[in-house]
Parts: structure tokens; sequence; C-alpha cells
């Protein structure tokens, strides 16, 4: 049972070919295309005012230098939303229910933000690392633990993503095998487990996308931070 439970998140193969990376690739063919027509359709024009609204946003705290990573940052995020709600659609693989996934997205951002930071502004970066008024006796124990916090931020971003759509797909999986179950035997606890699955497919579409948008919401506030 709970073999079965957890072959979800394998990531399937055909002929020794992992499917991943076709899954990754996947969202960047769905997006709407820009156009030369004067109007666009509706769906590109949500897509714009979607875009316009997340990086006003993010990138309102954030320094003129920082505007630079609004172009990446917005890609993140609709790439992100896209393979989270995907992930939740039959017969369908989730790459971001892998840690390994998810880290290769969370250290190399969280990485750039550190070096820029300690390239353009090297004390105003190290100075995060010793709270201003600090005793002496203990500077080396802050810095210590100030250090290690910075270096948990990573792994931070990629377990709460894995996290929290590892256990929406756990329990829309526990419960629709309950349902299936139900349904011959007990009609009317089957109706009632039939609309607790909707209302849990509903919430888990909302935590996929929220989900994306806290992994972005977090960079930008490392950048913030460094710029």
């Amino acid at each position: 049972m709970t073999l079965s439970l957890f072959n979800q998140f394998v990531s399937p193969s055909i002929m020794w070919i992992p499917l991943a990376a076709i899954a990754l690739a996947l969202p960047w063919t769905l997006f709407p295309r820009q156009t030369t027509r004067w109007v666009n359709n509706r769906l590109l024009s949500l897509q714009s005012w979607f875009l316009s609204q997340f990086t006003q946003q993010i990138f309102l705290p954030i320094n003129n230098p920082g505007h630079k990573w609004a172009l990446l940052l917005a890609s993140l995020m609709l790439f992100l939303i896209t393979l989270n709600t995907a992930g939740l659609l039959p017969y369908t693989f989730t790459p971001t229910t892998q840690l390994s996934v998810n880290m290769g997205f969370a250290i190399p951002l969280w990485l750039a933000t550190v070096i820029l930071g300690l390239w353009t502004q090297p004390t105003h970066a190290l100075g995060h690392l010793l709270p201003e008024g600090t005793p002496t006796p203990l500077i080396p124990v802050l810095i210590i633990i100030e250090t290690i916090s910075l270096f948990i931020r990573p792994i931070a971003l990629g377990v709460r993503l894995t996290a929290n759509l590892t256990a929406g797909h756990l329990l829309i999986q526990l419960i629709s095998s309950a349902t299936s179950v139900l349904l011959s035997i007990l009609p009317a606890v089957a109706t009632f487990t039939i609309t607790l699955l909707f209302l849990l497919t509903l919430l888990e579409v909302a935590v996929a996308m929220i989900q994306a948008y806290v992994f972005v919401l977090l960079l930008s506030l490392y950048l913030q931070e460094n710029v």
C-alpha cells in the first residue's frame, strides 16, 4: 500500500529515456505567443495583465538594479504555476514533487543573489551575518548561526515546495481510492467523499499557485537584501 502511494512520484521513462525532461519542457509550449496584430486575444491580454501586476508587486520594494531580474522571476513564476497545476491532471507527472528538481531551481538562484550582493556591496552583504549592537562574547556564536541560516535558505525553498505538493497529491490519491471502494458499499458516504475530493482538488489548485508565488517571493526578498 505504501509503495503504491508513492509510485506516482517516480519519474516515468520510456526505453530508458526519462520523461521528466519532456514534462519540464512542455509548459513553454502552452504559453500564448505575442502577435503582430493591433488587438490581442483575451488569453494573451490576461497573461500580459497578470505579468504586469506580478512584476509591479514583487519589484516595488527593490532598487532599480534588481529590476533586471524581472524577466527571470516572472518566467519562473509562470513556469512553476504551469508545472504545479498541470500535475493535478490525471495520468500526468509533476516534476516539482521531486526534491532534486526544486533544489536545482533554488540553489543557483539563491547563490546568484548572494554572489551579486558580495560583488556589488560586500560590506552590506557581510553585515547581515552580525547584527548591529551584538555583545562581544556573542559575536562568534551569532556569526555561525547566521551563516547556517543563510545556507539553509535554498534547502527551505526546495523542501517547502516539494512537501506541499507531495502532501496534496497523497491526499487526493487516498480520498479517490476510498471513494472508489465506497461507491459499491456505502453510496451515501461515497457522495460525501466525492464532494470532499472536489473541494480538495480546488484547494490543491490554489496551493499549486500559491506555492509558486511564495517560491518567487522569497527569491525576491533574498534579492532585495543583496541589491
